[in-house]
Parts: structure tokens; sequence; C-alpha cells
């Protein structure tokens, strides 16, 4: 099987991600979505291995997380959950927001949920995932991806004591702005909402 990441777009450069850090590559991951058949056999070896965790629900934040937790929910036959971008939690690193539409949230009391994603990089959007079906009384114990880029977030989850099920992980750099070399070297930032060139 081939790396999820060959479904993605890389594209070089200088990039603020939501987390705040820097990073010099970036994937176009709707792109992934679009090819159901080529995305199928990563979706039914992440769903397998979510199974053995009993987990009785499953959330992802939109965009790319929300499209695979309803994709695995009906593999696991659990219910499907999502949160929404909110407005952050303030200035610096890692003040993204999500939130659960209203009127969803009271159903994942004492619930066992798998949050899961895409691509995991900083785990931004999951620990805001994670902070908010906590607040609503679920019981995470297990984050998915798809694919684990670098080990923030994977080190983040596990000082939670969270495990991390993936099809695949590899090295990524990413940096606090303060210390990022692009930066550094005077590189401006990239927008990647921009064609790439």
């Amino acid at each position: 099987m081939s790396s999820l990441l060959d479904l993605a777009r890389a594209r070089r450069g200088h990039f603020k991600m939501e987390s705040g850090l820097h990073c010099g590559l970036w994937f176009d991951l709707d792109a992934v979505f679009v090819d159901q058949a080529a995305l199928d056999p990563f979706v039914t070896k992440l769903a397998q291995s979510l199974r053995r965790h009993d987990v009785e629900a499953v959330c992802g934040p939109l965009t790319g997380g929300a499209f695979l937790a309803q994709l695995i929910a009906r593999l696991l036959g659990g219910e499907f959950y999502f949160t929404a971008p909110a407005p952050p939690a303030g200035d610096g690193p890692f003040n993204a927001r999500y939130q659960l539409p209203p009127g969803t949230g009271h159903r994942l009391l004492g619930k066992r949920i798998a949050i899961v994603d895409d691509v995991m990089s900083a785990g931004s959007s999951l620990r805001a995932t994670l902070t908010d079906v906590e607040t609503h009384g679920a019981i995470p114990v297990v984050v998915g991806a798809l694919f684990v880029l670098g080990t923030n977030g994977v080190d983040f989850f596990k000082e939670r004591g969270l495990r991390i099920e993936t099809t695949g992980r590899a090295p990524f750099d990413s940096w606090r702005p303060p210390e990022c070399p692009l930066c550094a070297a005077g590189i401006p930032l990239d927008d990647p909402s921009a064609p790439a060139s």
C-alpha cells in the first residue's frame, strides 16, 4: 500500500500552521478525499486499529477530520460527531478552538470516543476537539490519524495517556516563530490557500 501522502499535493515554502508553528512543507489534503477508491484501504486499516479500543463514537474536526470520522463511525457502527472552528482562545501557539454543534454535545456524556483527523502534525485541531468533547463528558480513549507527521502532536497526546493509531508516519520539522530558520533567513510567509505555482 502506498503512502496516504501520495494522494496529497506537497508544496515547499514557508507556512504558518493553525497551531501557530511554522513549517517548510504544506500538504493540500482536500485532494485526499476526492478519490474514494484510493482512500478506502487507509480508512479501513485505521478503522480496524480503532476497533480494538471499543469506542462508541468518533469525532473529527472540520474539514478532513470530520469526513474521516464519518467514514470510520460507519465502519465501526458507532456514532459520528464533528467539531467546527470557533474564535481562537487568544494569541500565541495552540490557541485554536473547535466546538461541537449546539444540541449534540449532551449525547456524548459518558461515551468512549475516538478523535480523528486526516493528518496530524502539531495536532492543533485535535487538541481543541479533545478539550471540547471532554467538556461535554466524553471519555476520549484513542486518537486516530491517517498519517502522522513529526512528534509534536504525538507527544502531547501520549502525555495524556492516549494511544495514537495511524496508517503511516514521517519526520516533519516545525518551529515556534522565534526559532524558525525560515524567518531568520528573511523568507516571507506563503499563503497556503493560494494556488501552487
